[in-house]
């Protein structure tokens, strides 16, 4: 008597998930503003330039709901000149702001779709801005200030994910010291980074 087999079983993936710690290198541009006054001193200067370095978090997900916390840590590459102000921002060589290192510390609210997850991230920037006046020298100051944005991230494998993202980056009022700037001098500075990465959950 023949034996009946029944149909053979039909294997089904676990579902993608985003839970986890996770490494990954970031890069991409930034472009901003930065604004010199001070008793004599005046000059609106448009930093822009590249940005490269690593990134660590960890995210947990709920459904499909992905919530986590993620630092960063940047070489900066950010800076200009103009020598069209006032003051310390006039002839020679102008006065110049450069963003050498930038690091964030953000939370994440997600939204995933399977493998694509689109975000929105806030949190705590620190950075260095570095003020070069006409009359020659430098000086650093490192600030704390914040950050907001949005981006997307794909996961292409099980591992390694990859994404974009946009944040708004605002490091406050440093100031040049009259040391090096004869009298003390207001430098702000705020940046739009657009920026692609690479990360490695394990």
């Amino acid at each position: 008597m023949p034996l009946y087999k029944g149909p053979a079983p039909v294997y089904e993936a676990p579902a993608f998930s985003w839970t986890g710690f996770y490494l990954g290198i970031n890069g991409g541009y930034g472009f901003g503003k930065s604004d010199w006054s001070g008793t004599a001193t005046s000059g609106s200067l448009s930093p822009h330039g590249a940005l490269t370095g690593a990134t660590f978090g960890y995210n947990w997900q709920t459904g499909s709901w992905v919530l986590g916390a993620e630092a960063d840590s940047d070489a900066g590459w950010i800076n200009t000149s103009t020598t069209s102000g006032t003051g310390l921002c006039a002839g020679g060589t102008g006065c110049d702001t450069h963003n050498t290192w930038l690091g964030t510390a953000r939370a994440r609210v997600g939204y995933a779709w399977d493998r694509w997850m689109p975000y929105v991230t806030a949190g705590g920037a620190f950075g260095t801005i570095k003020m070069s006046p006409n009359s020659g020298g430098s000086e650093i100051d490192t600030r704390l200030g914040w950050t907001a944005g949005a981006g997307v991230e794909y996961g292409y494998s099980r591992a390694w994910s990859l994404k974009l993202e946009y944040l708004y980056t605002d490091l406050g009022t440093a100031t040049c010291s009259a040391s090096t700037c004869g009298v003390d001098t207001d430098v702000s500075y705020e940046a739009n980074l657009v920026r692609a990465g690479l990360n490695y959950r394990f």
